[in-house]
């Protein structure tokens, strides 16, 4: 009877649920089930010994959980495969990614934060020749928007049950350097979702600047006077005379004079001076969820109910210089890309939703007028959705995360709905020039200037029950598939809205709920 359970154990890690299914199915029948009453008794010791050993590695694994061990995977491994298509050629795009920003880390260090609203880099990524996959087990640790210091190292932001944490990660190890716990909002009673959030970015000094939850900024120092990991304070400014209780931080970016920007979930906008560290703000009076976008004029914020453009007046405080609401024409409409997205031409996307379908909206950056809207991803039972746009020169590429409402809904094999597209302003008019049928449930992607691909974090339907993650490269220009790599199995895989971005090397990078992933080109 040993051999039978271990033979049944190891088909589920290959196969996945289907292989219990099966196995109860034939239990069903009466010989089968006699058999294995007859030889239970005399096999009680094997599967004692199977059952304390699979005890014994599970507490190894939660024990040393801080990158030392990979992501541990979900039965499944042979049910799905690990690589399909073939590598790409790299097709550089001409497209300007960005005038630097001063303020900010160097073009591509920050690319989850970028000054653009959206995750587009100037590097190359992986061509998807022979990849390798390889992951960080950080416990249930999710660590969304990775950022990269000078020195090629990782800062992150990350989420536990424990409460928020900054990290710096060897790039090359992929473990953790250098750890410091923040404020959690639990401590301010913001217990609303987007309060769990941590707004950083890398500043132009290697610091990570942070929006904690109890209402301060924080400049820490990500190494010291040798170049070696630490996290300390540089500066700190206190936001609570002007943030109430209740309230939270949910953006934070610098502008090109090095004043800090910051929004609150209510719709307060403040600017902290960079040398006096005087605080102006502004109440828009309405919810905000996303973050900044920024260009050399001021900045762009969306709340739920218009794109808002701010510039800083004379004493630095906030002022609006316009404000533009979703619906055409004044029709009803809501939000759903969260950050305003800069293009090239002097335009700015964003995404509403109404009438059982996602709106790409283009408006004038000066003006705020809307220039022309594209309907993608109509779905028949409510409202589609859209995740947040990655600008490519004068259009943006937008992902379907319709169905999406948390790791429960990818469970056993299940996926939303389906649907890459990149819209395109030509001419004063909106255009899709592809659309794509991969499923990305929630995250957002990237778009490599060097190599011409698109890079998204998608999964495979499956009938056997198998959740599998691929990170998946598309043609840029015809939004073609080029490849895909598996990445995981299982609710630990999944991304759950992190931002997929770009390393310095050729590295593509991934968070997911326990952890981190880097794909590369082997050698």
């Amino acid at each position: 009877m040993t051999w039978v359970l271990a033979a049944v154990l190891l088909l589920w890690l290959a196969y996945g649920p289907l292989v219990l299914l099966l196995a109860a199915a034939l239990l069903a029948v009466p010989r089968v089930r006699w058999w294995a009453q007859d030889h239970w008794n005399l096999s009680r010791r094997g599967a004692g010994l199977v059952a304390a050993a699979a005890v014994v590695v599970t507490a190894v694994v939660v024990v040393v959980p801080d990158g030392w061990l990979p992501v541990p995977p979900a039965p499944g491994a042979l049910a799905m495969p690990s690589y399909v298509g073939r590598p790409a050629d790299p097709r550089p795009l001409a497209v300007v990614v960005d005038p630097p920003h001063p303020r900010l880390a160097a073009s591509g260090r920050d690319p989850a934060h970028h000054a653009r609203g959206g995750s587009t880099s100037p590097w190359a990524g992986p061509t998807g020749l022979q990849p390798q996959v390889d992951t960080a087990w950080f416990g249930l640790e999710h660590c969304p928007r990775p950022a990269f210091d000078s020195r090629d190292r990782l800062v992150v932001t990350c989420r536990a049950r424990s409460g928020p944490a900054l990290h710096v990660v060897d790039a090359g190890t992929m473990r953790k350097v250098a750890s410091r716990d923040l404020p959690d909002p639990t401590d301010d009673d913001a217990s609303h979702d987007l309060c769990a959030a941590t707004p950083f970015f890398l500043d132009e000094r290697d610091r990570a600047v942070v929006a904690t939850a109890d209402r301060h900024v924080v400049a820490l120092r990500t190494a010291d006077g040798r170049g070696d990991p630490e996290l300390s304070v540089d500066q700190e400014w206190d936001l609570r005379p002007w943030v109430p209780h209740g309230d939270c931080l949910v953006a934070l970016m610098p502008d090109w004079a090095g004043r800090l920007w910051w929004a609150s979930r209510a719709g307060l906008v403040g600017t902290i001076a960079p040398e006096g560290g005087e605080v102006g703000v502004h109440d828009l009076g309405e919810v905000v969820a996303g973050s900044f976008a920024v260009d050399a004029e001021g900045v762009l914020l969306a709340s739920e109910a218009a794109v808002h453009r701010l510039v800083a007046g004379p004493d630095g405080t906030p002022q609006p210089a316009w404000g533009t609401p979703y619906g055409a024409g004044g029709g009803p409409a809501s939000p759903h890309g969260t950050t305003p997205a800069l293009l090239d031409g002097g335009q700015v996307a964003v995404t509403t939703v109404a009438e059982g379908r996602t709106d790409v909206v283009f408006l004038d950056r000066g003006t705020g007028a809307e220039i022309c809207r594209q309907p993608v991803f109509e779905v028949e039972d409510g409202s589609a959705a859209g995740g947040e746009l990655v600008p490519v020169g004068d259009g943006v590429v937008v992902a379907n995360h319709h169905g999406y409402d948390g790791p429960r809904s990818t469970l056993l094999g299940f996926t939303p709905a389906a649907g890459l597209a990149r819209v395109d302003l030509v001419g004063g008019e909106c255009r899709t020039t592809w659309t794509s049928d991969r499923v990305s449930p929630s995250g957002t992607g990237t778009v490599s200037v060097a190599s011409g691909l698109v890079y998204a974090y998608t999964k495979r339907p499956s009938l056997t029950g198998v959740s599998a993650w691929y990170l998946t490269a598309l043609d840029a220009a015809t939004g073609r598939a080029m490849w895909s790599v598996r990445t995981g199995t299982g609710v630990l895989a999944n991304n759950h809205h992190a931002a997929v971005v770009v390393g310095p090397d050729e590295t593509l990078w991934a968070a997911t709920l326990s952890g981190l992933v880097r794909l590369r080109d082997r050698d």
